[in-house]
């Protein structure tokens, strides 16, 4: 049965961070593969800065391309309404049948899941590989929402991905954009010039 992980997100845009977060679950699992996933309308993050999703998922085809066992879904691309985590998973499940599933999330939005859409059934169709952030105690807040899943009747499996902690954030690249500041070490060049050559985030 083949492991594969999503890794879904605003990617607004794709940074480094993700790209690590890619690589350090991978390794730790064994992955067959990731599937990266633009989310068309995301929950939370109804701004006026979020790029055009066909610019967003460039920068992620871009950012992916030399990574043999990562590829891009659009599956997302015609979803009506709010993009939200457990209809990308089922539609995903039926374009990959008979699979083992995993979900690539940040320690930010991990601590939120105790209040995303049908939670109960996305925590019961996949395991969760959870990425720390630096002054943050990654163990502590993990087990509190383990904690709050159970009040709920919901449990869930979940593992902290070994690696370094990363303080790049879309909204820090879209920051230095403004501020018409270099990207180098917070994008990988292809996303960068494809950013400059759009006039992304200015």
């Amino acid at each position: 049965m083949p492991k594969l992980a999503i890794l879904g997100g605003s990617f607004n845009p794709i940074h480094q961070g993700h790209l690590l977060m890619a690589e350090m679950a991978l390794k730790q699992v064994n992955l067959d593969q990731v599937i990266w996933v633009p989310a068309q309308c995301p929950p939370h993050k109804q701004s006026i800065e979020l790029a055009d999703f066909q610019h967003r998922v460039e920068m992620v085809k871009r950012a992916i391309a030399s990574y043999p066992v990562f590829c891009l879904s659009t599956v997302d691309q015609n979803r009506t309404g709010t993009s939200y985590a457990i209809n990308t998973l089922l539609d995903l499940q039926t374009c990959y049948p008979n699979s083992q599933w995993y979900w690539i999330v940040g320690l930010d939005a991990f601590a939120s899941l105790p209040r995303w859409h049908r939670r109960q059934e996305l925590a019961a169709n996949c395991s969760w590989l959870v990425a720390p952030r630096s002054r943050q105690p990654a163990e502590v807040i993990g087990h509190q929402v383990v904690q709050q899943l159970a009040a709920q009747s919901i449990k869930i499996d979940w593992q902290i991905l070994q690696m370094p902690s990363v303080e790049i954030s879309s909204s820090l690249v879209r920051q230095y954009c403004r501020d018409r500041r270099s990207l180098q070490d917070l994008v990988p060049e292809s996303v960068e010039n494809y950013i400059l050559a759009h006039s992304l985030y200015r």
